[in-house]
């Protein structure tokens, strides 16, 4: 499909940051440094990962919608 250049802008920015999640979701899942970080940054990665999420569904959602106009 042939998106007008905003629309291909929150395609490509949905591809950056989903690659990015994953690593951030690799990191915390199987990275042993993970495990050595204090408490509160181990809490702050989580919470990074899932507004990470939040927002990789918002620009999914709005590409359905590109596709759906």
């Amino acid at each position: 499909m042939s998106y007008a250049p905003h629309q291909q802008r929150v395609v490509d920015e949905k591809t950056e940051l989903d690659f990015k999640r994953t690593a951030l979701k690799v990191f915390i899942d199987s990275n042993p440094v993970f495990a050595g970080l204090p408490d509160d940054e181990r809490g702050r990665l989580v919470a990074q990962y899932r507004v990470m999420t939040e927002y990789s569904v918002i620009l999914g959602e709005r590409i359905g919608a590109f596709k759906a106009s």
